[in-house]
């Protein structure tokens, strides 16, 4: 004998406790219940050149999980197509769409909206410390020019490359200055060239002082058998002595490179002890009669 193929059917009025009913409601319920995704927010975006301009308002929609680079894209294509932003991946790691935010210096594809609530007008401007090019784009050659003045690495004489060889401890402490993806925000937010720009022809900035750093205590370079002494050009022709170590550029630095504290200090110490430090100057007293 064959089972009976005939197809039963429940209706919530066939339930004895109505349950049907109910769990066809809570759903709705809860829909209508949850908060919603999307708001307008309300933006002030600086517009002009480097002739001048003036901050826009505008009123954009926000979607949930979204970063202000997203609203700034929105705005090109629904309010302002000529909006001129510069950025690249994305993700945090080409550092080209650097802005300040509410007067922050911060990397607009990682500031997310929903740091900011609701009711709060967001304002994004161009970086305070280098020329307007146009809108959010600024001229930041400034930091090229003074990458081209810190003296490469000089390789140790005798060693082929593939054979550099260094204790685990000595990478690691320069790894961390490795990390930086140059976007600039640690100069931009440098109080010693964002209030004074006629410091910029002597003071290197601190994303290049870090690097001055790092070949510093870098065991293989072998600059000062050149005749290169990178502490005392750190002091002299990249401005080490303007930097009171207030630490405003390690609270930008999208990596969290602790530039003050790892870079910045340590070769100012060891700059001072060459300079100051009475048993040093007496070493090389007696150094350079014996060498003479």
């Amino acid at each position: 004998m064959s089972a009976s193929t005939t197809p039963t059917q429940s209706t919530p009025d066939s339930s004895p406790t109505g349950a049907g009913d109910v769990a066809s409601t809570v759903p709705a319920q809860a829909a209508s219940a949850a908060p919603a995704t999307s708001y307008e927010a309300k933006f002030r975006v600086w517009r002009g050149d480097a002739e001048g301009g003036d901050l826009k308002d505008f009123a954009v929609e926000v979607n949930e999980g979204e970063v202000v680079l997203d609203i700034i894209h929105r705005l090109q294509a629904t309010q302002a197509s000529d909006l001129a932003v510069r950025w690249n991946c994305k993700a945090g790691k080409c550092g080209s769409c650097s802005a300040e935010i509410n007067g922050r210096p911060r990397l607009l594809c990682m500031t997310r909206m929903s740091t900011f609530t609701r009711e709060e007008t967001i304002t994004v401007t161009p970086l305070r410390a280098f020329p307007v090019v146009r809108d959010l784009v600024t001229n930041v050659n400034f930091n090229y020019q003074k990458a081209r003045e810190v003296p490469a690495f000089v390789p140790p004489p005798g060693v082929a490359a593939g054979e550099y060889r260094m204790q685990q401890v000595d990478v690691e402490r320069s790894q961390e200055f490795r990390k930086c993806i140059e976007c600039f925000l640690c100069q931009d937010t440098c109080h010693v060239v964002r209030d004074h720009e006629e410091n910029k022809t002597s003071f290197a900035g601190p994303r290049f002082l870090m690097r001055v750093a790092e070949l510093d205590m870098h065991p293989l370079d072998a600059a000062e058998e050149t005749g290169l002494d990178r502490q005392t050009t750190a002091q002299d022709e990249h401005g080490l002595g303007y930097c009171n170590i207030t630490k405003c550029c390690t609270e930008v630095c999208p990596e969290g490179i602790k530039i003050t504290d790892n870079a910045l200090i340590p070769l100012k110490e060891r700059v001072a002890d060459k300079k100051y430090d009475p048993l040093v100057w007496l070493g090389n007293k007696i150094r350079r009669r014996t060498t003479g």
